[in-house]
């Protein structure tokens, strides 16, 4: 797509051109779930996750074949003001330990046959401390959100993404406090485990970064230069291209819902194709998933980031899809769809 303007003008252009639903495709797995040996809507949610596979990826019966974590590692200067428990050096240990297959999501991925992808978004070099300025300028921030729109590239039909950063949680904060308004206290959670004096720098940090820019929140997009981070506008990108192709998207937590709800702020129906993996217990994730529409796959209390609990929930509807392509209908398996009345 030829450039149109400012930055920020081609992604614009593409959220008024997404595409929708395939509701055919849905009518067809739903048509299906009701043929099969149970009672209809006796897998529940399962039927449900089903049938938004088809409707988003435009074909009935769905399929999972590369299932893609897509982690996207980000350094924010907002750190230096000690808003986290670990220092800004984690960054580099961390995106070692996915190399070396050693943290949390190597296991999950491993143990449900997920594809891993970790994106480096210049951990080494940190986004400008928002209370002293914009994270981002816009050429940067629309640059990365192209980057995060190369996830995709190679073949995923479904697509979960995660995040990774010191500092995180805070940008997360900051972005929910901008566009949903309320008290800045609402959306800042304890992050990776702050003392109580951690919390009251990350509320004032937040609080400093909404004074400094409050002439320009309006705008989603400069909401999310002047308070996010390289990590959240290259999902928000992620989300965009699985959009254009036909990718459904597993949300993980707290930061990584941030970029959903930018996009959501700038066109309610652009994260349709979207599920919430789960709701973490950091900050106000389940406020947030409600303003967004999204009902959560699972709750177990989790707030590690890395794509965790979205890849937990993969597991979950790779699950569904099985059931849904491996059980026969009452007509192949020869076992009538209701007892017989009796009647004396």
């Amino acid at each position: 797509m030829p450039p149109t303007g400012l930055p920020f003008d081609d992604i614009r252009a593409l959220l008024r051109e997404l595409p929708g639903s395939d509701e055919a495709s849905r009518r067809e797995a739903m048509a299906r779930e009701a043929q099969l040996i149970k009672p209809v809507g006796a897998l529940g949610r399962l039927e449900e996750i089903v049938a938004h596979l088809a409707a988003w990826q435009h074909r009935s019966p769905p399929r999972i074949s590369r299932p893609l974590v897509a982690i996207f590692a980000g350094s924010h200067g907002v750190a230096a003001k000690g808003v986290s428990a670990y220092p800004s050096s984690v960054n580099q240990a961390m995106l070692a330990g996915f190399s070396n297959g050693h943290a949390a999501i190597n296991q999950i991925c491993k143990a449900h046959d997920l594809g891993l992808k970790v994106f480096d978004l210049a951990v080494e070099i940190p986004t400008t401390d928002f209370t002293e300025g914009p994270a981002m300028e816009e050429a940067a921030c629309a640059a990365t959100i192209a980057f995060g729109m190369e996830a995709i590239a190679n073949g995923t039909d479904l697509l979960c993404v995660g995040e990774m950063g010191i500092g995180n949680t805070t940008v997360a904060a900051a972005i929910y406090a901008a566009l949903y308004g309320g008290p800045v206290s609402q959306w800042v959670g304890r992050g990776t485990g702050v003392d109580d004096a951690g919390h009251a720098r990350k509320v004032a940090a937040v609080e400093a970064g909404l004074e400094r820019h409050r002439n320009a929140l309006k705008d989603p997009l400069e909401v999310l230069r002047r308070l996010g981070g390289r990590e959240v506008a290259a999902i928000a990108g992620a989300i965009l291209a699985a959009r254009i192709e036909r990718v459904p998207v597993i949300l993980d937590g707290y930061v990584a819902t941030a970029a959903a709800a930018v996009l959501h702020a700038l066109e309610p129906s652009s994260i349709a194709h979207c599920l919430a993996g789960h709701v973490a217990s950091e900050g106000a994730h389940a406020e947030v998933l409600k303003r967004l529409g999204l009902r959560p796959i699972l709750d177990l209390g989790l707030r590690l980031g890395e794509g965790s609990g979205a890849a937990l929930a993969c597991a979950i509807v790779k699950t569904a899809l099985a059931c849904h392509t491996g059980m026969a209908t009452f007509a192949e398996a020869g076992v009538p769809e209701k007892a017989p009345v009796l009647h004396s």
